[in-house]
């Protein structure tokens, strides 16, 4: 306090003077100062007591902002009492490096992500390594959707693994689109996408879903077995013929297995299932077995 009262002495304030005070005094000082170093020509006691004046005016400038700092530091981190330095360095720490830091921790939360997606995916692969191979993959599209009281799990593939105990493993995908025309167009965009991008060994289809996959040719010519081994199980009606766009002759894609049991072991809503064999199918044999198989079961 001593250094602080002499400052004020030095610029010729009483102690405490405002700042405005203060900064006022320094620019008439300063003036006087060059007055006189014009008219005695810069001598060196001129020089040396206006610099003592410029220190004691930084001094007090200085303190003046020490404290301002002080009070807002006090306001601010007061609370915190024995912990306001480590408050305060929080706090600028905060100011200064918040992008930096939600930058960082966004780094990392995105690296932690992928390596549970990694994991999650080898995981996921190693499950499928240790199954059995698929005897059949099935896709359901049309006007279906799971009962409610189907099981939880796969309810599907347990169905058909209880009608056909020799296999090992089904996959199935349910794809819904309604019967619906004008409420159709949104789920037929997931559907051209599905026969796209998948590839089951057949397709379970309502009849107007039967028209539109098999008028694009992903169905296999039925014609051969229709006349062979699955004549004698066939009654009129149930081998489903179109064109496709390719062929302006009709031939059989197709065939109807609505009045047969897997109408009652599936746990589905439907109204019609006709089958088809995609054209691309692994098990094509197996694909056969099952429509004759089903076949055997039709209802008199």
């Amino acid at each position: 306090m001593d250094e602080l009262k002499q400052a004020y002495e030095t610029m010729g304030l009483p102690e405490f003077a405002t700042k405005e005070e203060v900064e006022k005094r320094y620019t008439t000082l300063m003036r006087q100062a060059r007055s006189r170093s014009q008219q005695k020509q810069g001598t060196e006691g001129t020089d040396d007591s206006f610099a003592k004046i410029t220190q004691a005016y930084r001094f007090i400038l200085e303190y003046e902002d020490r404290k301002l700092t002080d009070a807002f530091n006090e306001q601010e981190y007061g609370k915190y009492k024995k912990m306001a330095g480590q408050a305060q360095k929080m706090d600028h720490f905060w100011r200064y490096y918040k992008f930096h830091t939600i930058g960082a921790i966004a780094a990392v939360a995105l690296i932690i992500y992928g390596i549970i997606s990694f994991i999650d995916y080898r995981e996921e692969q190693e499950r499928l390594a240790n199954l059995p191979p698929v005897d059949l993959n099935v896709s359901f599209m049309g006007n279906y959707m799971l009962r409610e009281d189907a099981p939880k799990e796969e309810p599907l593939e347990k169905a058909l693994l209880a009608a056909f105990p020799e296999w090992k493993r089904f996959v199935t995908m349910v794809t819904f689109v309604p019967a619906d025309e004008q409420n159709q167009y949104a789920y037929m965009q997931k559907a051209v996408l599905i026969l796209a991008t998948e590839h089951p060994d057949v397709y379970i289809m309502d009849r107007n879903i039967f028209k539109w996959v098999g008028a694009q040719g992903m169905l296999i010519n039925l014609d051969n077995d229709v006349s062979g081994e699955l004549k004698p199980l066939l009654k009129d009606g149930l081998a489903m013929k179109l064109k496709t766009d390719e062929d302006t002759e009709e031939h059989v894609y197709g065939i109807d297995l609505s009045d047969t049991a897997i109408v009652d072991e599936l746990p589905l809503y439907k109204e019609s299932m006709i089958i088809g064999i995609r054209a691309d199918s692994k098990n094509q044999d197996k694909a056969k077995a099952f429509i004759k198989k089903y076949l055997a079961t039709i209802k008199q």
